[in-house]
C-alpha cells in the first residue's frame, strides 16, 4: 500500500524537501494526534541524513496525507523520540 502525498509551500520553507518527509514517513519514530486538533497529526522521524524532524499533516482519502509543515525538530518535540508513542 503506497501513501500518496500531497506538499503544500509552506511544508518546504523550512528546508525539509518532499524526499526528507517520505523518508521520515517511512523511518518515523513517532505519531500523534498534534493539539487535539482533529485531523492534524505530528510525525517526528528522520530525514536522509538521519537528522530528526518534525512534520504536520492531515489525512485525506484512503492512503493519503496533506503535509503542511515541515522542519528541524524542536526541542519541545525531540523527547519523543526517546517515548516512541504512535498514536
Amino acid at each position: 500500500m503506497d501513501l500518496q502525498f500531497r506538499f503544500r509551500k509552506s511544508a518546504l520553507m523550512h528546508g525539509v524537501t518532499e524526499a526528507d518527509i517520505r523518508n521520515a514517513f517511512v523511518n518515523y519514530r513517532t505519531i500523534r494526534q498534534f493539539q487535539e486538533r482533529e485531523n492534524v497529526y505530528l510525525l517526528v522521524g528522520f530525514d536522509l541524513k538521519a537528522n530528526p524532524i518534525e512534520i504536520l499533516y492531515n489525512e485525506f482519502g484512503e492512503n493519503s496525507v496533506n503535509v503542511f509543515h515541515a522542519m528541524p525538530c524542536q526541542s519541545r518535540f525531540l523527547e519523543l523520540l526517546e517515548e516512541g508513542d504512535i498514536l
